[in-house]
């Protein structure tokens, strides 16, 4: 049991990051328990009960703070469920390399996203049904991914929301929250079917999550972003290479 204690930190660390920046913290602990050699499977199922266990405190929190868009959030969050489904059993039959290789590009993604997002412009809303079907498709797509690699589809969700549907950047990642519910307790139900979580390990991880995304959801109103999305941004490239160097070296 000891050998897991440090998944708690990990798990906080992931949750901050993951509620300030509306990506979901997988993409932190993902590429951690990679590197300490989780096969593809356990470390997805495992990360979903973070991504879980940290929307739940950060929905609650944003709610709070009336920055979530209730009706929008669980539109999106139903509709990404088949797409939970379908992944969780791609997962199992994923190699450690293919999946290293797949996640550096996902973790690259984020980086862009993290780097840019002030830069979106906001317009109105636009709820038409042409955008209505389009996103019911992103999010079949959002919740394959999260599923897949753990990490909630944040980085569909938000940018959709903000591109597509015109809702504030200081309500998309609120809002993304809640989608995460969603998503990660239909892909971390199926997972569990298959036999993919440790349990203690899950239990670990959610258990820093939670505190990390209510931390998170307060840092929120007050933390320069600047420095934060440098510094985010850092962490997930080096990630990245690391995975895309590992990978080569397991095929040559």
């Amino acid at each position: 049991m000891y050998e897991n204690l440090w998944l708690i930190p990990l798990g906080f660390a992931a949750g901050v990051l993951g509620s300030i920046v509306g990506l979901g913290g997988g993409i932190i602990a993902v590429p951690a328990m990679t590197f300490a050699g989780f096969p593809p499977a356990l470390a997805a199922s495992n990360s979903l009960f973070a991504a879980f266990s940290n929307s739940v405190a950060s929905t609650v929190s944003y709610a709070r703070q009336k920055r979530v868009e209730f009706g929008i959030g669980i539109k999106l969050g139903l509709m990404c469920i088949p797409g939970t489904i379908l992944g969780a059993f791609v997962s199992d039959m994923m190699t450690p390399v293919t999946f290293q290789i797949l996640f550096a590009f996902v973790l690259i993604a984020s980086a862009v996203y993290i780097f840019i997002k002030r830069a979106i412009d906001e317009k109105p809303y636009n709820k038409t049904a042409l955008m209505m079907i389009f996103s019911a498709g992103a999010s079949f797509f959002a919740g394959i991914i999260s599923s897949l690699f753990g990490i909630g589809g944040g980085i569909i969700f938000v940018p959709l929301m903000v591109i597509g549907i015109g809702i504030p950047m200081r309500r998309a990642a609120p809002t993304a929250q809640l989608i995460l519910m969603f998503a990660s307790l239909s892909g971390l139900l199926v997972h569990s079917a298959l036999g993919h979580p440790d349990y203690l390990q899950a239990f670990f991880l959610a258990v820093g999550a939670f505190g990390g995304g209510l931390l998170g959801a307060r840092l929120s109103l007050e933390i320069k972003e600047r420095k934060l999305k440098i510094l985010v941004t850092i962490v997930l490239l080096a990630a990245a290479v690391k995975l895309i160097i590992d990978s080569m070296e397991a095929l040559f």
